[in-house]
């Protein structure tokens, strides 16, 4: 085997590398390129996913009321399947490859199925988004029968997870390869780990797509006479909302990673950190049981398991996460110098950096928004205030947009040094990209929930009923929280721009970093950290507690004001 530091040197296999300058870490030109156009997908579904989710904002304000039903469903459908599948999966699969063959120095496995497996997402991904365009398929992201799409629909949505399967397994490859190699000392990286975590997920995840969409398909083209709507709620919630709980792990990967890179940290105990990943492979995809909570056919045994005593160990893990993190980010600001009062090291954070705000308003979202509404809809008593009302979309907009997303985001102004190794452009725009979407997508899933707690339908494109035979009397309340909702939904839109607007231009104009540029301009303050064993071993940290504390009175609060809102729909005197 024949081995060289210098630039697109060879090494085993007639691989070729190049040595980070900010790293040090090897990039194989295989697993870059890879890197490159799946996250180049994944920013053009965004683009396109977050038009949709202005126009669908726009119609549900009362005042405006933008298009006409059968658009507004069709907008519907084609945006959740643009940014909860396709931009937020493809973005995935750059991560797995990232965390894979570049945090363990070892080449790509079968990068012939890597490209494969791309080649059948765009295609999958393309072909569904076509049939909805087409009109032939607004069927929202559920997608209930008896409500049939057009053959392709499900199709391309197959094909894309065939795809998505694909990358799994050249994944899962790439990991024996390093084992095979010794390319890595001691245990996979903590961030590899939660990677690998996200992975095991998917597969459950696809194979319950697998087991519902293709009987489904052979139903759309008059091969099937019938599917039971029951079985297929239950079973495509396996993929709807376990594709989510993919999501959840891979962020929370990527809190590690920003936080190692940018300060150096490490999480509090990595032992205890990945037991909290492991309680998310065993317990996470349970979630999806909130979606069924007031379906009569299914029992109540089942219901009980999957939202009381399985749940609380889901939450357990993220609620271990809530601490290492925020915990890390603490105890490497005082290694650094910044030990003045409790929140000294927080004050003196580098919040000019688009990585780290979006990293940490991430945390913060996720944690106060989507995290205790989740709860809360994964509580079967209290479920029954919610279920089918806008509640659901505004905490999975706190969970998927305000905490997926947004830590993707923050990430990619990482990728784009060091895999496309440019420096951004529009830097102040940049520096306030994550707080205008943050703000933004905040505000939407807030007023989102306060529209379902005041008992808002999910799905109707009317709030107001205007055209049904049966009003509905509907709180003045509601077409205030509507109206926020749609000018934080701008709010949002404007910084979803503002981050496409920084990415294409950067990757098509950016200044090329060459190793003059490095040392002018570093942006990693860790890059070991990301790549090795350890632990920061303290927990001094009295800022950390502090927020959790915090936390931890607003959750409980927030939990037993739902008890009190159930205690009144059926007063017992």
């Amino acid at each position: 085997m024949s081995v060289s530091t210098a630039e697109g040197a060879l090494v085993g296999h007639d691989e070729k590398y190049r040595t980070c300058l900010d790293t040090g870490l090897k990039v194989y030109a295989k697993t870059e390129t890879l890197i490159k156009v799946n996250a180049v997908a994944a920013v053009l579904f965004l683009a396109v996913g977050g038009l949709f989710g202005v126009l669908v904002a726009l119609t549900r304000w009362p005042g405006v009321h933008l298009l006409p039903a059968d658009l507004f469903y069709l907008v519907l459908t084609a945006h959740g399947a643009a940014v909860l599948l396709f931009w937020i999966i493809f973005f995935e699969v750059a991560i797995l490859y990232f965390a894979s063959s570049i945090l363990l120095n070892c080449r790509l496995a079968t990068p012939h199925f890597a490209w494969l497996g791309f080649l059948l997402m765009v295609g999958g991904s393309l072909l569904a988004t076509v049939a909805v365009l087409q009109g032939e398929s607004s069927v929202m992201f559920t997608s209930y029968v008896p409500m049939q799409a057009a053959p392709h629909f499900y199709l391309g949505l197959i094909l894309f997870a065939v795809g998505a399967l694909l990358a799994c397994c050249v994944f899962f490859g790439t990991l024996v390869i390093a084992k095979e190699e010794q390319t890595y000392e001691g245990s996979v990286p903590l961030v590899t780990f939660g990677a690998i975590t996200a992975a095991i997920i998917a597969v459950f995840t696809i194979a319950s797509g697998a087991i519902i969409l293709i009987p489904t398909f052979l139903w759309s083209i008059g091969y099937i006479a019938e599917i039971d709507t029951v079985t297929y709620k239950l079973v495509w919630w396996g993929m709807g909302h376990s594709s989510q709980q993919i999501n959840v792990s891979a962020h929370v990967a990527v809190w590690y990673c920003i936080a190692a890179l940018v300060l150096g940290a490490k999480p509090l105990s990595e032992k205890v950190s990945r037991t909290a990943f492991l309680l998310y492979i065993l317990f996470l995809q349970l979630a999806c049981a909130h979606h069924m909570l007031v379906e009569p056919g299914i029992s109540s045994e089942w219901k009980v398991f999957n939202t009381s005593y399985a749940l609380y160990l889901a939450v357990l893990g993220s609620l271990i996460h809530g601490m290492s993190i925020p915990g890390a980010v603490e105890a490497a600001q005082r290694r650094r110098g910044f030990t003045k009062g409790i929140f000294g090291w927080l004050r003196q954070a580098p919040w000019g950096n688009p990585a780290f705000s979006g990293f940490a308003l991430s945390v913060v979202l996720f944690g106060f928004l989507g995290g205790i509404s989740g709860v809360v809809l994964g509580t079967e008593q209290i479920n029954i205030l919610m279920h089918n009302t806008l509640y659901v979309p505004g905490h999975f907009h706190a969970t998927v947009v305000a905490g997926t997303t947004l830590a993707f985001m923050a990430i990619s102004y990482l990728v784009v040094p060091l895999i496309f190794q440019r420096d951004l452009v529009f830097k102040t725009i940049a520096k306030w990209q994550p707080y205008v979407f943050a703000i933004g997508v905040g505000g939407t899933s807030l007023f989102m929930m306060g529209a379902g707690t005041l008992g808002i339908s999910r799905r109707h494109w009317d709030i107001t009923f205007s055209d049904a035979s049966l009003t509905f009397d509907v709180p003045g309340t509601a077409f205030l929280m509507l109206g926020l909702n749609g000018i934080f939904g701008l709010l949002a839109g404007v910084g979803g721009l503002m981050y496409i607007l920084v990415i294409v231009g950067s990757i098509l104009f950016g200044k090329r970093r060459d190793a003059e540029a490095v040392k002018a301009n570093p942006i990693v303050a860790g890059g070991e950290a990301v790549s090795t064993y350890g632990s920061e071993g303290t927990l001094k940290l009295p800022g950390t507690i502090t927020l959790v504390a915090v936390f931890f009175t607003a959750f409980v609060l927030y939990y037993f004001i739902n008890w009190k809102f159930l205690s009144e729909v059926w007063p017992l005197s």
